[in-house]
């Protein structure tokens, strides 16, 4: 057997562990913001020496669950179809999509976000994926604003500022579902923030 079939194993025996830790890490970290290497260790059912071979430190952990939501998103940017659906149906799915996502993810998102922007730092993937939509949206006429990267930068602002508004807020509005008055929100003031001046519901 050659040394690379016989490491085949070994390496898909470490991405299962390391797999096992994040999910562990997420759960544990969900509850208690300040658990420690080992605690998600015992969490995850591995040997504390395991997860310090895989995690050398809090930080690297922390940059590993950066990874692992910016693979969701990039998965929301597919399930939105940025690339091929009509661009404005596309940043409404996508709109809510990233609300459902920080709905289930709100704790490791605060863990995980940039002091400065209050935001998870994004991945040159997402990153390009947003301008994509934005480029096509201004195509399209629905947008005025011509420079991809602001119009990413705004509608991550209000994203961000919508997600933290009370449920009580009055500017959520009557639309159904907490996910879908965000969503709503969002998708009307990013439209008449960057220029849209057709009706859109």
């Amino acid at each position: 057997m050659s040394a690379a079939a016989g490491s085949r194993p070994l390496r898909a025996d470490a991405e299962r562990s390391t797999a096992r830790i994040l999910a562990a890490a997420e759960e544990v970290l969900a509850v208690d913001a300040n658990a420690t290497l080992e605690r998600i260790a015992d969490a995850a059912g591995l040997a504390r020496a395991t997860v310090h071979r895989r995690f050398s430190s809090r930080k690297a952990l922390l940059e590993a669950l950066t990874g692992v939501l910016n693979e969701r998103y990039v998965c929301g940017l597919e399930q939105a179809r940025v690339a091929t659906a009509p661009p404005i149906a596309a940043l409404y799915r996508l709109t809510e999509l990233l609300f459902e996502l920080k709905a289930g993810n709100r704790a490791i998102m605060e863990l995980t976000a940039d002091p400065a922007t209050k935001m998870t730092p994004m991945s040159p993937e997402v990153t390009a994926g947003l301008e994509l939509l934005f480029r096509r949206l201004r195509e399209a006429g629905e947008i005025t604003a011509t420079d991809p990267a602001w119009c990413c930068a705004v509608y991550l602002a209000i994203v961000h500022e919508a997600a933290q508004l009370p449920t009580s807020s009055p500017m959520l509005g009557d639309a159904a579902g907490e996910v879908g008055a965000r969503a709503d929100l969002t998708y009307r003031t990013v439209l008449g923030a960057l220029g849209g001046s057709r009706p859109h519901g």
